[in-house]
């Protein structure tokens, strides 16, 4: 149940962050900023920049133009700091009434449990999942592993670590090669583990093209995932908000790529590809995908929303991954797919922030003082 707004503290959107995906971040906050500030709410904008310092935007500050080049300069845009990690963290906490932050950071450092551990540290409220499910939902490795674990079905992979192949780059090559052989697909996607916005992956259709395609992955992580391409595969997404039992499902949308595949570009480059809130699915399959969304949510701890992206080829269902903290700009589907239910961008933002509230209240209320613990 949405609160009134009077009853909702200050919010902090916190976005940019020292990760390849710092523009996509800064399209997401600011779009946030916006509508809760247009809902009434005092909103502060907190830019993180590449190195990690923090910015405080002034309250009214609106989204400019391209997000690289606006916020290279956040003087320019009337911002206060910078301020460490540190200490920007004591004056969310010194605060008076306390914000909760909004988190809007994309990939590693503020989707895979860093700030939100860091915000724990000084018990700040905060949107999304908690420290594991973040850790989890940004590591597509660990993940599969889980819901493979569970009987969730998941596409073949390897996992290959930078230091292996630094140490045999013929070994692990063999290895890919045994690997394609043994399906009819000699295709092969190779993704760094911990990253998101499609960042270095590379659909590498010959064995010639492996090499090239781990280096680039090697580029943004020490750990690559390399999967077996699933041909003509469908590219399904389910928006999931809620705690525990209380979960709503939303979806599936479909996204069309104009490119091979849904890289970086066919994500963000303006008519690049389609998509719709609403796929063209028989009602069996729409109910299994949303039941698969909502057993991937729980298996990993997801708290407060994700996204859950899916491949459906033919009538073979595959969880590709979750995003614990998925995108908010104008193409996203994520806050878009709510509306079949009557919730708007605005609406899902507010829920979101409710959400958070709610849980931070709840660990507050059964936090362990000293006078609690035994003798």
């Amino acid at each position: 149940m949405s609160r009134p707004d009077a009853a909702r503290p200050p919010v902090v959107v916190l976005f940019g962050g020292p990760s390849a995906e710092h523009d996509v971040s800064i399209v997401s906050g600011t779009a946030i900023a916006e509508a809760l500030a247009d809902a009434g709410l005092e909103v502060t904008p907190v830019l993180v920049d590449l190195d990690g310092r923090w910015w405080w935007l002034p309250g009214g500050h609106r989204r400019a133009g391209r997000p690289g080049a606006a916020y290279d300069d956040p003087t320019a845009l009337g911002a206060a700091g910078p301020l460490e990690p540190g200490a920007a963290l004591d004056r969310l906490a010194a605060a008076r009434p306390r914000p909760v932050v909004f988190i809007a950071l994309h990939g590693p450092w503020g989707e895979d449990g860093t700030v939100q551990a860091l915000l724990e540290t000084a018990g700040v409220a905060y949107t999304g999942s908690a420290v594991t499910a973040s850790a989890l939902g940004m590591d597509k490795a660990l993940q599969k592993r889980l819901w493979r674990g569970l009987g969730l079905p998941v596409v073949d992979w390897r996992e290959i670590r930078l230091v292996g192949w630094r140490a045999d780059r013929s070994g692990v090559l063999a290895e890919l090669e045994a690997f394609a052989a043994s399906a009819a697909e000699a295709r092969l996607m190779v993704k760094p583990a911990r990253l998101g916005s499609s960042v270095g992956m590379t659909l590498a259709h010959r064995p010639d093209e492996r090499a090239a395609a781990l280096d680039l992955a090697f580029r943004y992580d020490t750990l690559a995932v390399v999967e077996r391409y699933v041909a003509g595969a469908r590219d399904l997404e389910v928006s999931v908000i809620g705690d525990g039992r209380a979960l709503a499902e939303y979806g599936p949308g479909e996204i069309v790529s104009g490119n091979e595949f849904y890289d970086f570009e066919a994500k963000y480059a303006p008519g690049r590809s389609r998509t719709t809130t609403r796929a063209d699915l028989p009602e069996p399959t729409r109910a299994l995908v949303r039941k698969v969304a909502r057993d991937a949510y729980r298996a990993v701890g997801a708290e407060g929303f994700a996204r859950v992206d899916f491949l459906l080829a033919g009538d073979a269902l595959y969880l590709s991954e979750i995003n614990t903290i998925p995108g908010f700009t104008p193409i996203s589907l994520f806050p878009t797919m709510p509306s079949e239910a009557g919730l708007d961008f605005t609406g899902v933002c507010l829920r979101i922030l409710d959400l958070a509230i709610e849980r931070h209240a709840g660990r507050v209320g059964g936090r362990l003082r000293a006078a609690d613990l035994p003798r």
